[in-house]
């Protein structure tokens, strides 16, 4: 009975991580991301991965999803999940040359 509960938890924690969908990453090097666009779908995330020796800050004010991950130096990560499908420009607030486009599809 014991190995039941083991197995049901098991096949839980995993629907658990089928839903939440795939992580993408992109990096940010030399003042740039390592993508200029990136297609992901629904319930799927992005990790902003600063690889530079300065601090970064990505956002988006895009209609779809807007977000602020705040300031963050290098070696750190910051996730942002989209929720609805459509275009998210992304860019770092203290890089204004900084940007790139993800387009979220169902």
């Amino acid at each position: 009975m014991k190995r039941w509960y083991l197995l049901i938890a098991l096949l839980a924690a995993v629907s658990a991580v089928v839903a939440a969908g795939k992580d993408h990453i992109v990096s940010q090097k030399n003042k740039a991301f390592s993508a200029a666009t990136l297609k992901v779908k629904v319930g799927e995330s992005v990790t902003f991965r600063n690889d530079d020796p300065f601090f970064h800050n990505i956002f988006s004010l895009s209609e779809i999803q807007s977000f602020d991950l705040g300031s963050y130096p290098q070696g750190q990560e910051r996730k942002a999940t989209f929720t609805k499908p459509g275009r998210v420009e992304v860019e770092c607030a203290i890089h204004p040359d900084m940007k790139m486009v993800i387009e979220v599809e169902k």
